[in-house]
């Protein structure tokens, strides 16, 4: 059973900006749900399925800084999907933008003191298994640090539940299996970019277990837990890490094929908000 945390004694200094923040967003949208979807690189075209939409840029939050990454449109969208209310982001930041851990994780903060108890974390990534080909969608089951920013060590492959929720992630099987969606498992590697990784560090990630490979998610995944949410945290494939395909890596690769799998990542995460209990 995941333990309860008892957020609000957690010391935090930005508290004070985190309720100015939530207040805005639920005095503008008038959420009243309890799951959020944090859209990556390329999938915005999810807000489509959303009915009764109220919009808010992230421009228009206080203490919010919107992201400059494309693909990332940085708003907020609140709606009904499935009978359920919804809080959708699209847009993160990321740390190799010249953001801090605490900047990049304060959305998370906000998400929870709206009343976010369910949270479900897309990216897009990159394969490390020629098995996985772009396109795929990665259930991820656990991570792996390799910023190196804590020490030199080798990482730890963490797979605790209170990070990945076999919850959320059986709910997800669920409505795979039904919509005949392929769905792969696997372990992220985070990475600081925003260089694309050698196919000397893409082997180093294989030694350890490693499925995919990307530059966000982990602050979020981290904050999540601490903070007592149940996570999902779903990986679409679009492209092959370095080593694995001959052709260079690039951003735009990255849109093309998360746009190419925007339906079944929509069907996806429909289903998987139907099946979380209110």
């Amino acid at each position: 059973m995941q333990a309860v945390v008892n957020w609000r004694q957690r010391p935090d200094k930005d508290m004070e900006k985190i309720k100015q923040a939530s207040k805005v967003i639920l005095d503008q949208t008038g959420f009243k749900g309890n799951t959020a979807v944090i859209l990556g690189s390329g999938l915005g075209g999810f807000t489509d399925a959303i009915k009764d939409k109220r919009t808010l840029k992230y421009s228009e939050i206080p203490h919010y800084v919107e992201p400059t990454v494309e693909g990332h449109s940085g708003k907020l969208t609140v709606g009904n999907l499935n009978d359920k209310d919804i809080l959708v982001a699209n847009g993160r930041l990321h740390m190799y933008e010249g953001h801090s851990k605490d900047r990049v994780v304060f959305p998370i903060r906000v998400l929870r003191e709206c009343g976010i108890e369910n949270l479900i974390i897309t990216n897009s990534a990159g394969s490390l298994r020629k098995e996985n080909p772009p396109g795929t969608i990665m259930i991820i089951e656990g991570h792996l640090d390799f910023t190196f920013q804590d020490g030199f060590n080798d990482p730890d492959l963490i797979t605790d539940r209170k990070f990945h929720s076999p919850e959320l992630s059986s709910i997800a099987n669920s409505v795979a299996l039904r919509n005949s969606i392929a769905i792969a498992k696997g372990n992220y590697c985070w990475v600081l970019g925003p260089a694309y990784e050698t196919s000397l560090e893409i082997k180093y990630f294989r030694s350890f277990n490693g499925s995919a490979v990307g530059m966000s998610t982990l602050p979020e995944i981290r904050e999540g837990g601490v903070l007592g949410l149940k996570l999902l945290t779903l990986s679409l494939i679009t492209n092959f890490a370095a080593g694995l395909s001959e052709q260079p890596l690039t951003h735009e690769e990255v849109l093309e094929n998360a746009g190419n799998s925007t339906d079944k990542m929509i069907k996806l995460l429909s289903g998987i908000i139907e099946g979380i209990k209110k």
